[in-house]
């Protein structure tokens, strides 16, 4: 009775050795065919270094749902000045190449009528300041709590009465050497905690953090966050997009 038990047992091990090994031949086999597949797929056309199409219409189908589902009345969590990292981490130097732009620094805004602004950092250190300290989340896999400073963007909008601008769909931004450059929806651009920075830990920006004036986004992974605006205007369509052009969602949101 137990010999008989046993060949039993033995039976049904092998069965069910046998279906697991099938369905991992199975399953293995349906995901290598679809790698080879979806790898012999022609990237979308007009991006330097892009993604496969399939791929793409994949990122763009995530952005509509996070476009959305954007809740600009939903707040990053905040922290206190001593949860902030002393040292913040640097999150990517295109555009920081030279120095040089930074001794006579100044932000051009292009008007939704062609016409431009001209402003120094004084200028936008007249308006009130803002603080946001919150979780930087970058692409690479990190994230840190660190502390900023700055003017509100929807402050500066209301200021230099850009209403009119605001009613378009995107912001884009641009470094001085326009090596870097970045595309943002206008509902986030008017989140209340994006800022016009110029200050991290209470101190000026530091040159490899985008001294003298960042972007700093909490609803967006870091690399929406462009370091040294050299240029911001106003745009109907979806402007350029440095990480967008390399493969990457063009919303980033979190």
């Amino acid at each position: 009775m137990e010999g008989s038990n046993s060949r039993m047992t033995n039976r049904m091990l092998k069965r069910k050795t046998l279906l697991s090994f099938s369905v991992f031949i199975v399953f293995g086999s349906i995901g290598t065919w679809a790698f080879l597949w979806l790898k012999s797929q022609p990237l979308d056309q007009g991006l330097f270094g892009g993604v496969q199409e399939p791929l793409r219409a994949g990122l763009e189908m995530n952005a509509k749902i996070f476009d959305a589902m954007a809740d600009t009345s939903r707040l990053a969590k905040v922290y206190t000045k001593l949860d902030a990292a002393p040292q913040a981490r640097v999150n990517g130097d295109i555009g920081l190449d030279t120095d040089d732009d930074t001794l006579d620094w100044r932000m051009i805004v292009v008007k939704a009528n062609g016409d431009s602004l001209l402003l120094t950092l004084a200028d936008l250190k007249r308006l009130p300041k803002t603080e946001v300290i919150f979780d930087f989340k970058c692409i690479e896999g990190w994230n840190q709590i660190s502390h900023w400073g700055g003017v509100k963007f929807s402050d500066f909008i209301k200021h230099y009465h850009l209403e009119m601008e605001a009613k378009l769909a995107y912001i884009g931004l641009i470094t001085p050497d326009e090596q870097y450059y970045v595309g943002i929806d206008m509902k986030s651009a008017l989140h209340a905690q994006t800022l016009l920075c110029y200050e991290l830990n209470g101190k000026a920006l530091p040159l490899n953090q985008g001294y003298p004036l960042r972007m700093i986004l909490t609803v967006k992974y870091g690399i929406k966050s462009l370091k040294r605006i050299g240029t911001l205007f106003f745009s109907t369509e979806r402007p350029r997009d440095y990480w967008y052009e390399r493969g990457y969602d063009y919303y980033s949101g979190l």
